[in-house]
């Protein structure tokens, strides 16, 4: 994994960088309903499981796109990660606890689901720990099966200074002849504008379609 820095200077961003940053710190939401109908048959008819394909398929999308992988290093030096791996909750319904755990992130789609396979076998009946960090190319993905909803925010007391999406899933529901899952990403203005928002929407709308094809 490797931190490219971004010189700020020569950036074409710098303006709306400083602007979103410094004068006017803002990180901003969206909730959007994904159309997961031919999805969920094709989950249903190859006996998959739901939850690590999603998380598949937005771990694609945010390793297409620079903006969805940028954080601060150490010395507080703007930069995005050659990859990033899905950091999600598990949650423990005999204690009503959740751990969290981290997969690491790999194009292949097997091999992606090997590794996911491997943590969950490792950490899904483990109450008391989460899988320990190793680096800081994470994005937050957390699963709220049991509602739907038309909006989510998260308020985070130093969220001005941090730049990955934070991505939280509903409850998918029945829509006339449609079955549609709620999604709230969370990011940060400095580095992603309305445009990229919409972009990475799209390119996940795209990658489910295909995969359900």
């Amino acid at each position: 994994m490797t931190f490219n820095k971004i010189d700020i200077q020569t950036w074409n961003r710098k303006e709306a960088y400083d602007h979103y940053l410094k004068a006017v710190p803002c990180t901003y939401s969206m909730t959007i309903n994904l159309d997961i109908t031919e999805l969920i048959s094709t989950v249903k008819r190859r006996k998959l499981k739901f939850f690590p394909i999603m998380l598949y398929g937005m771990a694609h999308t945010v390793n297409h796109h620079a903006e969805f992988r940028m954080d601060l290093d150490e010395m507080k030096n703007l930069g995005y990660y050659s990859y990033s791996n899905p950091c999600y909750t598990v949650f423990h319904s005999e204690t009503e606890t959740f751990t969290n755990v981290w997969t690491e992130y790999d194009a292949d789609f097997d091999v992606f689901m090997e590794n996911y396979s491997a943590d969950m076998l490792t950490y899904q009946n483990d109450f008391e720990r989460s899988k320990p960090l190793v680096s800081n190319n994470l994005f937050h993905v957390s699963c709220i099966p049991w509602s739907s909803f038309t909006g989510f925010n998260l308020n985070l007391q130093q969220g001005y200074d941090y730049f990955p999406p934070i991505f939280t899933i509903g409850k998918y529901f029945f829509d006339g002849t449609k079955i549609l899952l709620p999604l709230a990403i969370q990011v940060h203005h400095a580095v992603c504008d309305g445009f990229h928002l919409s972009r990475f929407i799209n390119d996940l709308q795209k990658w489910i379609d295909a995969f359900a094809k």
